[in-house]
């Protein structure tokens, strides 16, 4: 299974590049902040996810998407400070794009952890 032909890889690339246009109108006091966070955690998602799947074992491989899965939290997280803090205004499309990932990746991990079970 190569990473670049999965549908959550696809996805999580898409969020990437939203992300980072809506962090260039936080406040430049933030850049080594928020900011930052932010971009750390959504870029952090499809690049456990590409390391996990090239994994030789399905148990590291689990453990990487379970690491990216972590990462969305971060993100959604991240996003609803900077709502708060009037940084951003609606951020349904980023909400709901985290939503997507998260069940893409989910069901990622459940047919690895199915593969685990199969052979214990």
């Amino acid at each position: 299974m190569y990473y670049k032909d999965l549908e959550v890889w696809k996805e999580a690339m898409n969020l990437v590049t939203d992300i980072y246009e809506i962090t260039e109108t936080f406040p430049p006091k933030e850049m080594f902040g928020l900011i930052s966070q932010i971009r750390r955690s959504v870029v952090s998602i499809p690049s456990n996810i590409a390391e996990g799947t090239v994994k030789h074992s399905d148990k590291e491989t689990v453990r990487f998407l379970d690491v990216s899965l972590g990462s969305l939290a971060e993100l959604d997280t991240q996003l609803l400070i900077a709502q708060n803090l009037k940084y951003v205004g609606d951020i349904t499309k980023e909400i709901t794009q985290i939503s997507k990932v998260r069940a893409l990746l989910s069901g990622l991990m459940k047919y690895y952890q199915n593969k685990l079970n199969e052979t214990t």
